[in-house]
């Protein structure tokens, strides 16, 4: 089997995170994974959602322009970002990640939650530095790849010729301690064996 883009079935596309990429928000980011751009902002409120208030934990969120899908990948990204946060050392305060997809080719969820981490890490760098908290709050780094089945064969990392005629399409989000925070796997053109999923 031959890739639409010639890669070899375990070859990433590249990876390209542009820090500082926008003015205001405390951290920023362009996350390029391939021919897929996403504009990714973490804003920092001094306030958290009702249901926090007066608990000294933190929060953060996600939002996502994208399309009908939004609501389910923004989740997504927060839980996946949640995860590796000290909600207690970030304190009373939200970190908002606001991925802009500008130009999609396939793991734009993967792209947002990768340069959404860079995005998130650069705005408690900022706390921090500033003195506005006392120690990083966050335990450990994030990042996404996307794995799947493509004409029968296991492909690493699916641009949208692939994705959009994948038998299998699998998201894996993980730590940099090698842990996992979500494996979303579906079968699109039939079920999958658990040879298969390994």
């Amino acid at each position: 089997m031959t890739r639409p883009d010639g890669r070899a079935k375990d070859e990433m596309r590249a990876v390209k995170l542009t820090t500082g990429f926008t003015m205001y928000a405390e951290g920023s980011v362009l996350a390029e994974m391939g021919n897929t751009k996403v504009i990714c902002t973490a804003s920092v409120e001094e306030k958290v959602p009702p249901f926090l208030e007066g608990k000294g934990l933190g929060w953060v969120t996600a939002e996502l322009k994208l399309d009908g899908r939004s609501s389910e990948i923004q989740r997504l990204i927060g839980r996946a970002l949640r995860a590796v946060v000290d909600r207690e050392a970030l304190g009373e305060r939200q970190i908002t990640i606001d991925c802009d997809v500008i130009q999609a080719d396939g793991g734009t969820r993967c792209a947002s939650i990768t340069g959404g981490y860079a995005a998130l890490y650069l705005a408690c760098r900022k706390l921090l530095d500033e003195g506005v908290i006392e120690k990083m709050p966050l335990t450990a780094e994030v990042s996404a790849v996307s794995v799947g089945i493509f004409e029968d064969e296991a492909v690493l990392d699916l641009n949208y010729a692939e994705d959009s005629h994948a038998i299998v399409d699998c998201n894996v989000v993980m730590t940099s301690k090698g842990e996992f925070i979500e494996v979303q796997g579906t079968g699109e053109g039939r079920p999958f064996t658990q040879n298969e999923l390994h």
